[in-house]
């Protein structure tokens, strides 16, 4: 009898466990690992491929994924936007909790920070005060979630670079030692990074992480 209730005790947690995982649901994650090659992802497609790579192995491999980044004008490629890169919404983390309903309240009021950015293996992301910092997530973006004008690259190659360069980076935990508290809180436009390798994305707390977005 005994046996018995140890086993339906283990068994009721494992099903409790389960339901607060739920990776086939989840259209929204931060990569828990960058590309090796610092913001080099090969472009947008490489960056595509990423998200899709790390969201299949948890088996979230039912959406098209997509990275939260933009790209500049260049060679006479137009400029592409990072909102209009990610679907419609709504998006959920793992857990199930919404990060936001529709690309509008994504870029307003969202519900992205610290304890619901999550990688796609349900773990909490390193932010300003942990050792390492890794909060600072490529994105290459305005605050509306668009592509910048002008020559000065913001993208690091439009993500082909691995050594000099600058990206536009955000804030998941919306924290930072900025002295501007609105690029402080802003999760997708706080400021550009010293360089594009992995050690130069180091010197101002990236691990050259991505936003994941389910787009369909």
């Amino acid at each position: 009898m005994i046996l018995v209730r140890i086993a339906s005790v283990a068994l009721l947690g494992l099903c409790a466990g389960s339901a607060l995982s739920q990776p086939a649901a989840m259209s929204f994650f931060i990569s828990s690992t960058g590309s090796g090659k610092g913001a080099d992802y090969g472009g947008l497609a490489g960056a595509d491929k990423h998200c899709q790579t790390l969201a299949t192995a948890v088996g979230a491999g039912g959406h098209v994924w997509r990275a939260y980044l933009s790209t500049s004008a260049a060679g006479g490629s137009p400029a592409v936007n990072a909102k209009d890169r990610i679907g419609k919404g709504p998006w959920q983390n793992v857990k199930g909790v919404v990060i936001a309903k529709d690309v509008a309240e994504l870029h307003g009021n969202n519900n992205l920070n610290k304890q619901t950015g999550l990688t796609e293996k349900g773990e909490v992301v390193n932010g300003f005060g942990d050792t390492p910092n890794r909060h600072d997530i490529l994105t290459g973006s305005t605050p509306e979630g668009t592509a910048f004008t002008g020559s000065d690259d913001k993208t690091c190659g439009n993500w082909t670079k691995s050594g000099e360069g600058s990206a536009i980076v955000g804030h998941h935990d919306r924290n930072g030692t900025n002295p501007d508290p609105v690029k402080n809180a802003s999760w997708n436009s706080s400021h550009g990074t010293r360089g594009c390798s992995d050690d130069l994305l180091k010197t101002t707390g990236s691990a050259g992480l991505l936003y994941c977005f389910g787009s369909n």
